[in-house]
């Protein structure tokens, strides 16, 4: 039997509980559907208070006494208030004390919420040293950062988007000999990968189109110099704050080590607002257009 995003997230915070002594924390996970459903009713499920300046602090004490407590932020926008504690203790302390806090941070993103709940914010721990960060969306790769997390001492924030936990299959690369340009997705965006593919085929433009899920450290396919040097134009696109986000750290390493045109497509540097809420995230038809742009079609 296929097992949904929310299926893998549920099994493996069971195991953890179950048979890792591991925890979960966070606010309302017990209640409203259990976080989509991934969620499982068993011990270990730790309700916080409505205080998101002290939760990660739990997380963190949790963590040095080797309980590797995976902490639930429901919305990406609640992450300053947290923000704090993860940099400055669960980032650090390995370091500076040799004692390490392993804590998964399950960075939960979605659309549609309101200002205050439609964010994308994983780039600001790109910043810090001692934190990895992951964009997952489908199954396997869900469960190969958990494996990651399981295998090492180093805090994961792992960026979810509330789209994916029903999906079942994994989303391939898109690579071909005759490509006019390469493509890069990150997080949500990864979702447009078959219908921007034919979209812009449809308009003559052949693309290859990569999904990357490690964003620090920054795991890319071995093939992409290969082929974004055949193309010679990539385009890195996310749903993130463009301006000093991800895509264009990641765009400036790819034209650093190529000296190819390589450019950035996210979120546009405004407040998001619930009536333009769901344009705020790059969409097909902006890549489209920034394709043709960058193509001087």
């Amino acid at each position: 039997m296929e097992r949904t995003v929310a299926d893998t997230i549920k099994d493996i915070t069971y195991e953890h509980l179950t048979k890792n002594n591991g925890l979960l924390l966070g606010q309302v996970v017990s209640n409203i559907g259990w976080i989509n459903h991934t969620v499982p009713d068993c011990p270990g499920v730790i309700e916080l208070p409505m205080s998101d300046v002290v939760e990660a602090g739990f997380a963190v004490g949790t963590a040095l006494v080797g309980r590797r407590p995976i902490l639930v932020i429901r919305y990406q926008d609640f992450v300053y208030l947290h923000a704090s504690i993860l940099i400055n203790y669960a980032a650090k302390t390995k370091e500076v004390f040799g004692v390490s806090a392993p804590i998964f941070v399950r960075l939960i993103s979605s659309e549609l919420a309101g200002f205050n709940h439609s964010g994308n914010l994983y780039s600001i721990f790109m910043h810090v040293p001692g934190i990895k960060v992951a964009s997952p969306m489908s199954p396997l790769e869900y469960q190969e950062v958990w494996n990651t997390f399981m295998s090492q001492d180093d805090p994961i924030v792992v960026s979810e988007h509330r789209d994916s936990f029903k999906l079942k299959e994994e989303i391939p690369d898109i690579v071909r000999d005759d490509a006019d340009i390469t493509i890069f997705l990150i997080s949500v965006c990864k979702l447009m990968n078959e219908a921007l593919y034919k979209t812009l085929l449809d308009i003559g433009v052949k693309s290859n189109i990569i999904n990357i899920l490690w964003l620090k450290p920054l795991v890319l396919p071995s093939y992409t110099i290969e082929v974004l040097s055949k193309t010679k134009v990539g385009l890195v696109v996310e749903p993130e704050y463009e301006l000093v986000g991800a895509s264009q750290s990641i765009a400036y390493k790819l034209m650093y080590e190529t000296g190819l045109r390589v450019k950035a497509l996210g979120a546009p540097d405004r407040c998001i607002t619930a009536k333009k809420s769901n344009k705020i995230i790059p969409m097909v038809e902006d890549v489209v257009r920034e394709v043709n742009t960058l193509l001087n079609r």
